[in-house]
């Protein structure tokens, strides 16, 4: 077998990456604009800005792990679907509405379109297991992308269109995604569990008990609540400073691609030293000080310019290695559980930054208010040293013949034995295994000798 992505695996990706990337590039595309454009809206104050900007935030998260369970009962492609429908409703009824109460309504309704869980688990069922990981890894790239160009598009459209019209366009954008999934996602696909992808409901209790998961669950949550508390308050900072808000890309951009050029190299140096909890909480402590550096000087550019740059470069590597070490840590056919607490924490953060930063702007000053926010870096590098990572293991999925559940539980004491097996667990009712491997351990031999005995 090839170990390479066919044709048939690289359209699902691409397809399935397209589909996520428009509507996050939707979701991110208010965010360094809100602040400015929305003065035009009735009502408008501080508050209704960080509601407004984090107010998708709150659906995503309250709708996260139920829209993933439907697609298991009814399919991924018509959920997937009706989320997409939700969010170009959404972005309808803030295009048309001219009260903070208007956009914000139209916010919440563009988060019910969750389908994040839906798209993952679509493309976990359609590629071979080998190939996922690099399927997942297009996916991830495209939503880092998006963001990218959303921080650059954003304030172009606001300046020749407003607020409405980049509402106009995500419901354009909306419309985009639902062609691909109709005519580019395959009608055919694997209903049932995933647990790479899905969370069962029985193992949430356990696993929101574990304390290195609730660690990174916390985690995501301050990082977004950061994120999104910065963009409430850096646009108005940036045209006190004297940049007109059309020309705020000309900010972002550098700033991110300069953050991919310092976080990328420390990455790799952190996983090949075996540095990656120091660098983790070097991270934390480098976002808590760039807000710090923000408010101090706010309205000096390039300043500012440095300290949004390394910003984004601690935001980009705590936001690529959470996930991953939610992957590492959560138990064999775990990971899809695991991944749901942490999405509804990540989206949770997202909605309470924008609310937190908007009542903090609106009653104290953006200095008190990033101080503020900066200060949450002191509980997340106290949870963050209790952090300990297992060995860097791969998940493996195998078929397996067992009768009952004392013989599911026997076959999984002896898969443990094998080497380079870290972590197995046998469901009788799927037939198969989910194991954690060491690779360059692993004898294929004899784990495929020991599954048909």
């Amino acid at each position: 077998m090839s170990n390479q992505l066919t044709r048939y695996e690289k359209k699902i990706a691409s397809a399935c990456a397209s589909v996520f990337g428009l509507r996050m590039l939707g979701l991110f595309m208010l965010m360094p604009v809100m602040a400015v454009y929305g003065q035009d809206l009735q009502g408008f104050s501080p508050l209704w800005v960080g509601i407004i900007i984090g107010a998708y935030g709150l659906t995503q998260a309250l709708l996260q792990i139920p829209m993933g369970l439907l697609s298991d009962k009814f399919g991924r492609k018509p959920i997937i679907l009706i989320g997409l429908v939700l969010f170009a409703i959404g972005s309808l009824v803030a295009a048309n509405s001219d009260h903070v109460i208007g956009v914000a309504l139209g916010r919440f309704l563009q988060g019910m379109g969750a389908i994040a869980a839906a798209v993952l688990a679509l493309a976990a069922d359609v590629t071979r297991e080998e190939q996922r990981p690099k399927v997942m890894a297009v996916i991830g790239m495209c939503i880092g992308l998006s963001f990218a160009v959303a921080m650059v598009l954003g304030p172009l459209v606001a300046a020749n269109a407003g607020i409405h019209g980049i509402f106009w366009l995500t419901a354009i954008l909306a419309g985009v995604g639902i062609l691909i999934v109709l005519f580019a996602l395959p009608n055919t696909v694997n209903r049932g569990a995933q647990r790479d992808a899905i969370a069962v409901p029985a193992q949430l209790g356990q696993l929101i008990k574990n304390s290195q998961l609730r660690s990174l669950n916390i985690g995501v949550f301050f990082l977004h609540l950061q994120l999104t508390t910065l963009f409430v308050i850096i646009p108005g900072l940036l045209v006190a400073s004297g940049m007109s808000s059309e020309k705020h890309w000309m900010l972002y951009l550098p700033a991110l691609l300069c953050s991919f050029v310092v976080m990328v190299p420390l990455l790799i140096w952190a996983m090949k030293k075996h540095k990656e909890a120091a660098v983790f909480k070097i991270s934390i402590s480098v976002l808590a000080l760039s807000m710090l550096v923000v408010g101090w000087v706010q309205q000096q550019t390039s300043v500012l310019i440095v300290a949004l740059i390394t910003f984004f470069a601690a935001f980009n590597y705590l936001e690529a290695n959470l996930p991953a070490w939610v992957s590492r840590i959560a138990p064999a056919g775990q990971k899809g559980s695991a991944m749901g607490i942490f999405s509804t924490c990540q989206f949770a953060g997202a909605f309470f930054g924008g609310v937190l930063g908007g009542w903090l702007l609106q009653n104290t000053s953006e200095f008190v208010a990033l101080v503020a926010i900066a200060a949450l870096a002191l509980p997340w590098l106290l949870l963050s040293t209790k952090l300990s990572l297992p060995k860097r293991t791969k998940p493996r999925t195998v078929k397996v013949n067992v009768v009952d559940h004392h013989s599911a539980e026997t076959l999984a004491d002896q898969l443990v034995k094998l080497p380079g097996i870290e972590e197995a667990v046998v469901f009788v009712e799927e037939q198969q295994a989910y194991l954690k491997v060491l690779p360059d351990e692993l004898d294929q031999q004899q784990l495929e000798a020991l599954i048909k005995a």
